[in-house]
């Protein structure tokens, strides 16, 4: 059984070294441990910090390309390299490098596939008020939206199998944590969460400026991913509000029709007719787009099986160590 932890980077020369003596070198159960980065465009010497600390593999970005990709990067290194299970953290330090034992015994166990590390986010002295209330709200809304009771949606300790590692697609460039959980909860990926500790702060968070733009690329994220996984009932709801305007403006034409007074509020019968086509026009937008989030999952299928077929062929061949991922 082969464990590679990955750990994603941008200029984190101070802090990486301290995040990669944390972490374990010995887990029962686990044959193999090793360790991977993943140079997000780095201006500092991340990369020289990794190769002097001795990790097995660097992927490596020549510029910055953001968080989901570096992560799906990542994982493909880490399956390429015949990895059974993928632990991913942070360069920070902020999660507890002897959770990882916890993390992955559920998977080990045969349990799930996917294991979330629930922060305890109520008690984290670095995080106000607002951000923790930020956190128990944007957790709520993924599961309403995936369908899951994970605790902490936006935690970035987590654990996956070789077989949920194959089948996760990110689209977005801002981060994989809410899309990923979406996705896994509506393909009935088996996924549960655990309870870890955390560090205190060496460096503030890089990956929002502010409080706002972390609320609007957050909710935009879950938007984006329940319209992917559930179009026609997105569609339907965005719908139905037109509609049933308009039939409350037209019950409201006909009552003034059968009062006689009809003529003055042709204005309202037109409105509604607008409303009420708008209406069917966006749930007409929802059947297409559920004809292709079906054609979706029948690629998705496909995609899983190739990955397959040449994730074991990789393993088959020599490993290298540097993995550069573009040229740009």
């Amino acid at each position: 059984m082969k464990l590679i932890i990955q750990i994603p980077c941008y200029n984190e020369s101070e802090t990486l070294e301290i995040a990669l003596n944390a972490l374990p070198k010995h887990i029962a159960g686990i044959d193999i441990i090793e360790y991977l980065i993943i140079n997000d465009g780095s201006s500092d010497n991340t990369i020289e910090v990794a190769q002097k600390w001795g990790v097995h593999y660097i992927v490596n970005f020549r510029r910055n390309k953001g968080l989901a990709k570096g992560f799906m990067a990542g994982l493909d290194a880490c399956l390429r390299n015949g990895a059974d299970i993928i632990v991913n953290t942070d360069a920070d330090n902020q999660y507890c490098g002897d959770d990882i034992e916890k993390l992955i015994r559920p998977i080990l166990e045969g349990k799930t596939d996917i294991v979330i590390g629930e922060r305890p986010i109520d008690t984290t002295e670095h995080f106000s008020l607002l951000k923790k209330k930020l956190q128990h709200f944007g957790s709520w809304v993924v599961r309403k939206a995936s369908k899951t009771d994970i605790p902490d949606a936006p935690s970035g300790f987590r654990a996956y199998s070789r077989e949920a590692a194959m089948k996760l697609n990110v689209v977005n460039e801002y981060t994989y944590t809410l899309e990923t959980i979406v996705q896994a909860g509506r393909d009935k990926i088996a996924m549960t969460s655990v309870s870890i500790r955390t560090n205190p702060e060496l460096r503030k968070s890089r990956l929002f400026n502010s409080m706002f733009g972390y609320v609007k690329k957050s909710m935009l994220t879950i938007i984006r991913a329940f319209m992917m996984y559930k179009p026609l009932r997105f569609f339907t709801i965005i719908g139905s509000i037109p509609i049933f305007i308009g039939i409350l403006i037209g019950i409201r034409f006909l009552v003034y029709f059968i009062l006689g007074t009809g003529n003055g509020h042709i204005q309202s019968l037109i409105l509604a007719s607008m409303l009420i086509l708008l209406g069917f026009q966006t749930i007409v937008a929802g059947l297409q787009a559920d004809i292709i989030a079906a054609n979706r999952k029948i690629l998705e299928d496909i995609q899983y099986h190739v990955r397959k077929i040449d994730y074991d062929k990789a393993n088959q061949f020599p490993i290298q160590k540097d993995i550069p991922q573009d040229s740009e």
